[in-house]
């Protein structure tokens, strides 16, 4: 069978765990040559009656799998079930909910919640390269709708108007290219225009709403800004793309999750930023592909996924 390019070809292929070794191994490995995650020797065998590879670089744990030092490290889940739970979080468009994936692995929802944080961690985009040319930068919040609250959560957790009490999101849009999101931690002009020189060229083309903490970017980029009181569009200066960007993100939070802390917000974020700048001139496959390529050197244990240290709040959405 050639490789797959629907879910369900996706699920009978990768029920082969031949299939499953030879395809991560020809990502991890491209030129054939197995490397040892903790020496990094190539002199190493492949023991087939156990599925996995033994060094010889004489060091401890000799022995190690496919999933050594990659998102899959230390799950007793099998590749079939990771691989089919990567397909459906790179294509399914409003992402898919941990109860959602749970039923359709045979996972517990628990299990599934901790793999949907791995394979969003591996989807996380660590460029350094900064948009240029023509860029929207826009702000929204993440938080809890008191419409969907019961009366007595709505007087303790809605203590203000607009967005007190919710979770302030910047958003910058290259247009043609490709979008970035960060959470900060307030609106104020020191936080973003910080966040905008961090990630814009100097000498681009700058594009946002009438906020006041944008005042004094004109040094640096071709700023032009729209009040949204008056109009949405005069010419090119717009922020129509990246307020797109933030509809697509609140509808799959609302839609999907339901319930997202701001502890893990920034996941959530890294997610739908990687379907959508691989929306285009991508086939399903394609996606995963390129998600599946990234998993090495990336590892989340359940202490880092669950936050035992920090004290996080839920938004019901």
């Amino acid at each position: 069978m050639e490789q797959p390019s629907t879910l369900q070809e996706a699920i009978v292929y990768f029920a082969d765990p031949k299939n499953c070794n030879e395809f991560l191994a020809g990502l991890r490995w491209a030129d054939g040559k197995v490397e040892c995650p903790y020496c990094g020797s190539t002199n190493v065998s492949y023991m087939a009656s156990q599925n996995r590879y033994k060094c010889y670089g004489g060091h401890a744990k000799a022995q190690f799998s496919l999933k050594v030092g990659t998102i899959f490290e230390s799950s007793p889940i099998s590749l079939d079930k990771w691989l089919c739970a990567m397909w459906l979080v790179v294509n399914c468009k409003n992402g898919i909910s941990s109860c959602e994936m749970a039923r359709d692995l045979g996972v517990t929802q628990k299990s599934a919640w901790f793999m949907n944080h791995r394979i969003r961690m591996a989807l996380h985009d660590g460029s350094i390269e900064k948009a240029s040319g023509h860029v929207e930068a826009d702000e929204t919040f993440i938080g809890g709708k008191a419409r969907n609250m019961h009366v007595a959560q709505r007087r303790r957790r809605i203590t203000g108007t607009g967005g007190k009490d919710k979770t302030p999101v910047l958003g910058i849009m290259e247009r043609g290219g490709k979008v970035r999101t960060v959470v900060v931690p307030n609106r104020k002009k020191r936080t973003l225009q910080a966040e905008v020189k961090k990630h814009v060229e100097a000498g681009s083309a700058l594009y946002t709403d009438f906020l006041l903490s944008y005042d004094g970017l004109e040094g640096e980029y071709a700023h032009k800004v729209i009040d949204h009181a008056v109009s949405y569009v005069e010419g090119n200066v717009h922020t129509n793309t990246i307020e797109n960007f933030w509809a697509l993100l609140k509808r799959g939070i609302s839609g999907t999750y339901v319930s997202v802390e701001p502890f893990h917000l920034f996941r959530y974020l890294d997610e739908q930023a990687y379907r959508y700048n691989n929306r285009k001139e991508m086939t399903d496959f394609d996606r995963f592909k390129l998600a599946a390529s990234q998993i090495v050197g990336k590892r989340l244990t359940w202490n880092e996924a669950t936050g035992k240290n920090h004290e996080s709040q839920t938004y019901p959405n």
